[in-house]
C-alpha cells in the first residue's frame, strides 16, 4: 500500500512538472527573487516594459503590416528568404489523403524541431536549388527539410520518417546531410545524432502513440485526433502528449521514479524540491504541430495555456533592451552551462517577462488574447525583435550571454 501511495505521489509530481502551470509558478518564484534584490546575477526594471513593447510592436508592424500573424513555429523557417518550399512540399505530398499528409508533416516537424538547437556562429547550409547560404535556425530548418524531401529519414526513400531508419542513421550521414566539415562546423552534431536515434527508440517503444506497423513519429496525429472532442483539441493536450511520448529522448539529467524529466533544472530558491521546468523544445514542437492539425479541420483551444519560449532570442531581447540587467559584466566574457544558476535565472525571467510583454503589446494594439495569442506575439514579435536587436548591438548577432550548447536544449 505504501509503495502504491509513493508511486501515485511520484506520478502527480511528474504530471505537475510537465504542466505549463508548473513552468509559470516555478519561474515566478525566481522572478520574485530577482525583484526582491536577492539574485546574484540579475536585476529587473519593469519601468522598461513599455519601451520593450513599443519595440516589439514596431517589429510586428514591419514584419506583418496587417497584423495577420501566423503561429511561431518551425513552419516559418521553412519559408526562409521567401522561397515557396511549403508549396513544393504540398506538391510532393499531393497524392496522399489529408490524414496521410498531416502524418508526413508531423514527421517533418518533429525531426526538424529536435534538430533545431543552436548551430553556432560559423555553420552555414548552402541550398543547391536556390544558391542561398543560410545559418542558424533557418539553415538547420532547410537542411532537415531537404533531407526529409530526399527520403533520408525513410527506409523506402519516401518523404516520411521511419523509426527503423532513425535507429540506423549514423552521425556521418547526418553530418553529410547538414554539410558539416572541418571548415563548416556545427555545434552539437553528436548530440543531435543521438537525439534522432533515441527518437527512433521511443517511437518503437510506444505503439499506442506512434503505431504498431511501420512506427513513425507522425502517427501521433492519429492519437491526437482520437483525443479531440467535437472537432476541438486543447493545445495543452498536444503538449502533454509530446512530453509523454518524447521525454525519454532527452539526456538523463534529473529523474523521478526513473522517469526522465527532460528540460527541468535545479535552483536553490525554488520551494519544495528546487525543480524548475522549462520544456522549451517540447513547447516549440507543440506550437509546430498545431498547424497540420488545423489543416485537418481541428479547432485548437486554450492556446495561451502554453508559455513563451525561454531561449536566447527572447531572453536576449529582455537583456538588450534593459528590462533585465546583469550585475557583473564579466558574465558577458565567458560561456555558461545550461544547468548553471545564471542561465536558469535568465530563462525563468524570460518566461515571466514574455507574459508581461504580451499583455502590454495587446494593450497598445487594443487587441484581445483571442485576437493576439502569445504564440503570435512570439512570431511577430519577440523572437524576431530579439534577433534584430542582437544584430544591431553585436557584429555577429550572437546573444548577449554565451551558452555551452549540447544540441539538445537551445
Amino acid at each position: 500500500m505504501e509503495k502504491t501511495t509513493e508511486t501515485q505521489s511520484s506520478q502527480r509530481k511528474i504530471e505537475y512538472l510537465r504542466s505549463p502551470k508548473a513552468i509559470r509558478e516555478r519561474c515566478g518564484q525566481i522572478f520574485a527573487l530577482v525583484n526582491e534584490g536577492k539574485s546574484r546575477y540579475f536585476t529587473c526594471d519593469l519601468s522598461q516594459l513599455g519601451k520593450v513593447a513599443d519595440y516589439v510592436v514596431e517589429v510586428m508592424r514591419c514584419e506583418y503590416p496587417d497584423l495577420n500573424i501566423p503561429f511561431h513555429s518551425r513552419w516559418r523557417h521553412f519559408e526562409a528568404q521567401g522561397v515557396p518550399r511549403l508549396t513544393n512540399l504540398n506538391n510532393l505530398l499531393a497524392g496522399l489523403t489529408p490524414l496521410q499528409q498531416a502524418i508526413a508533416k508531423f514527421d517533418l516537424a518533429i525531426v526538424s524541431v529536435l534538430l533545431d538547437a543552436g548551430a553556432g556562429e560559423s555553420w552555414r547550409y548552402h541550398e543547391q536549388s536556390t544558391g542561398l547560404s543560410l545559418g542558424r535556425s533557418e539553415g538547420l530548418a532547410i537542411a532537415s527539410f531537404e533531407m526529409f524531401c530526399q527520403g533520408a529519414f525513410s527506409l523506402s526513400g519516401l518523404p516520411q520518417v521511419d523509426a527503423l531508419k532513425l535507429l540506423r542513421l549514423t552521425e556521418a550521414e547526418l553530418a553529410s546531410g547538414f554539410q558539416v566539415s572541418a571548415e563548416n562546423p556545427l555545434v552539437g552534431i553528436s548530440g543531435r545524432s543521438q537525439l534522432l536515434q533515441k527518437l527512433g527508440r521511443v517511437v518503437v517503444a510506444f505503439p499506442h502513440l506512434f503505431g504498431e506497423e511501420n512506427p513513425r513519429p507522425g502517427n501521433l496525429v492519429n492519437y491526437l485526433v482520437s483525443k479531440s472532442d467535437n472537432g476541438q483539441l486543447a493545445a495543452s493536450t498536444v503538449f502533454s502528449t509530446v512530453l509523454e511520448g518524447l521525454s525519454d529522448i532527452w539526456p538523463p539529467r534529473l529523474t523521478i521514479a526513473e522517469v526522465n524529466l527532460g528540460d527541468v533544472w535545479q535552483h536553490w530558491a525554488v520551494t519544495d524540491d528546487r525543480l524548475v521546468p522549462f520544456h522549451k523544445l517540447s513547447q516549440w514542437l507543440t506550437y509546430s504541430l498545431l498547424e497540420p492539425l488545423q489543416e485537418l479541420g481541428l479547432i485548437i483551444t486554450d492556446l495561451d495555456a502554453l508559455t513563451g519560449l525561454p531561449e536566447y532570442r527572447n531572453g536576449g531581447l529582455c537583456l538588450d533592451l534593459g528590462l533585465i540587467s546583469i550585475k557583473d559584466p564579466d558574465i558577458f566574457h565567458s560561456s555558461h552551462s545550461v544547468g548553471s544558476e545564471l542561465i536558469i535565472e535568465w530563462r525563468a525571467l524570460t518566461v515571466i517577462l514574455l507574459d508581461e510583454i504580451a499583455a502590454t503589446v495587446r494593450q497598445k494594439l487594443d487587441m484581445s488574447v483571442v485576437e493576439l495569442p502569445l504564440v503570435k506575439i512570439l512570431q511577430g514579435g519577440t523572437w524576431t525583435a530579439g534577433r534584430k536587436i542582437a544584430a544591431q548591438l553585436r557584429k555577429s548577432g550572437q546573444p548577449p550571454i554565451q551558452i555551452d550548447s549540447d544540441g539538445t536544449v537551445f
